[in-house]
């Protein structure tokens, strides 16, 4: 069924605005159609996932919109490159892809996206408004889009992303719509320790095993401490969204279209309620570690980028300590100039702090070698790392993370968990 158009929709397909936005709002009709979409709606803002490099292709897509004259709309940011552009020798692209990564980067730069480099836009002032439409890319955004500022974005990836920009449009689908952003799955943690609730750790271990259960359903999670950090949902979020297709989670009490539990579920019973146990969270934490070694390569964390909080909690733990294996801290060039600017960074570097910014680890060649053992409190980075850069992964928290890398041995304090503190 072919999709409405407004006239303005209709003047843009036939190259009223130029012939990049044409040629989006093509691509963009014809995605519509295949998705069921009857109309588009208009969007406020986008987030760009396509200017990472996977490839020539991607690169000669974006130019052709440069050569076409192709110029966003909307207020457009972009997700990490494939090159830390304030230190780049950082990384160990041949050439040639080197090369390549950089036309793409810049060739986004020339459409009026805004360099920002990160796969937090929300840490860089991109913050759409309560139930304002937008077309974002890169899976941990999108969720917190959703979830955490309640703005309404599906999935966009390359390149629909950013010929929604072009465009200023996106398909009337999935959770731009009401009735699909109701909660259908309820998981309460009432059977978690308070203690394990309260804790940093547990939410990236929530997420992960919240999106091997749901896949793409939106669940409702009651029982999470109403003061929830902006930290702790990005956690959430991002793991779950790299597990399964996770897009938007409800969090009672805590989330903008949750302040009640009637409200998530939009007034409807659920399909499932969960009740996961203190040995579904342990399996859940287990599973993100490959590797039982009792020495670590390196600690790697920030994805999602590391945000100012978490650099205050690192600081913290390090107290003037020197680590023994490298950290790669990750995180975005707005993060990292208030450090530069408060005087935090050569601290920072002294104790071993390798910072990365514009990109990460998991998704360029930045590590030593093509084997180790990296220990890290993401969720996110320990289901990537592993495919994508040949090490194996320890999972723990923060704290976990820093006093093993102090000492380049395995430390875990399980307490949380109902075990007995353990080293390698």
């Amino acid at each position: 069924m072919p999709v409405d158009l407004t006239p303005s929709e209709r003047a843009i397909a036939q190259g009223t605005r130029g012939d990049a936005a044409a040629m989006a709002m093509r691509i963009l009709l014809e995605s519509a159609q295949w998705l069921g979409a009857r109309r588009l709606v208009p969007i406020a803002s986008a987030h760009i996932d396509g200017c990472l490099y996977h490839g020539d292709g991607g690169v000669e897509f974006a130019e052709r919109l440069v050569e076409l004259g192709g110029q966003v709309v909307v207020p457009t940011t972009l997700n990490v490159g494939a090159l830390d552009l304030l230190h780049p020798d950082l990384v160990r692209l041949p050439p040639a892809r080197r090369d390549m990564a950089r036309r793409q980067m810049e060739a986004y730069q020339q459409m009026g996206c805004r360099p920002t480099w990160t796969c937090a836009p929300y840490q860089a002032g991109h913050r759409p408004r309560l139930g304002e439409h937008v077309a974002w890319g890169e899976s941990n955004a999108v969720v917190f889009a959703n979830s955490v500022l309640g703005a309404r974005t599906n999935r966009y990836g390359d390149f629909l992303d950013i010929c929604c920009a072009l465009t200023g449009r996106a398909p009337a689908v999935g959770l731009h719509l009401d009735e699909h952003r109701h909660g259908t799955v309820v998981v309460d943690l009432a059977a978690l320790p308070q203690r394990l609730v309260d804790s940093d750790v547990l939410y990236p271990v929530l997420g992960s095993w919240l999106g091997e259960m749901v896949g793409d359903r939106v669940a409702v999670v009651d029982g999470a401490p109403h003061d929830l950090s902006e930290d702790r949902l990005k956690a959430l979020g991002a793991a779950a969204a790299s597990t399964g297709s996770v897009a938007l989670v409800h969090v009672v009490g805590v989330t903008p279209e949750a302040p009640t539990m009637a409200a998530a579920l939009g007034g409807l019973e659920p399909e499932r309620r969960i009740v996961p146990t203190l040995n579904d969270m342990r399996a859940a934490r287990d599973g993100l570690s490959t590797s039982a070694a009792p020495r670590i390569t390196a600690v790697a964390v920030g994805s999602p980028h590391f945000s100012l909080a978490e650099f205050r909690h690192l600081e913290r733990l390090l107290d003037g300590r020197r680590l023994a294996v490298p950290c790669y801290a990750c995180t975005g060039r707005g993060v990292y100039q208030v450090l530069e600017d408060q005087g935090r960074t050569d601290e920072l570097r002294a104790a071993g702090v390798q910072f990365i910014v514009d990109t990460c680890v998991v998704v360029t060649p930045i590590l030593p070698g093509s084997a180790g053992v990296l220990m890290t409190n993401s969720g996110k980075f320990a289901h990537y790392t592993p495919p994508n850069t040949g090490y194996g992964v320890v999972f723990g928290s923060l704290e976990e993370c820093v006093a093993s890398g102090l000492t380049g041995r395995v430390i875990r304090d399980a307490t949380l968990w109902g075990e007995e503190m353990s080293t390698s």
